[in-house]
């Protein structure tokens, strides 16, 4: 989830390659409901999307027990992406601008070992 339609292109494109099936969202409005239709693997999440933005989108989406166990990684072009993540209580984090090598690793990374256990 993404409100830069560049960003979402691209990460589309990478990731589509990589044989990934990719639906992409440009608001965070109704963000449990919408993630329950898709089932995703993974979810990326970007800090500044409308709605009810980022932050609040991840923690409802961990909050809610259909969809708590989906991996969120949570990007942004903030220096603080680290503290943002774990204030939304997400899973692993992705500095804006990234890599297309990091997309795709930390991407594999999340899908191959899920949610990681809290300590």
């Amino acid at each position: 989830m993404d409100d830069d339609l560049d960003i979402l292109q691209i990460c589309t494109i990478v990731l589509r390659k990589k044989g990934f099936e990719v639906q992409t969202l440009n608001n965070s409005n109704q963000v449990v409901s919408q993630v329950k239709t898709y089932q995703p693997d993974v979810i990326l999440m970007d800090n500044w999307i409308p709605g009810p933005g980022g932050i609040e989108a991840t923690r409802l989406l961990k909050m809610a027990p259909e969809t708590q166990d989906i991996p969120v990684i949570f990007f942004s072009a903030n220096s603080n992406v680290t503290q943002l993540a774990r204030e939304a209580h997400a899973d692993y984090f992705l500095q804006k601008p990234f890599d297309i090598t990091e997309l795709e690793a930390i991407v594999q990374m999340a899908i191959s070992q899920g949610v990681p256990a809290k300590s």
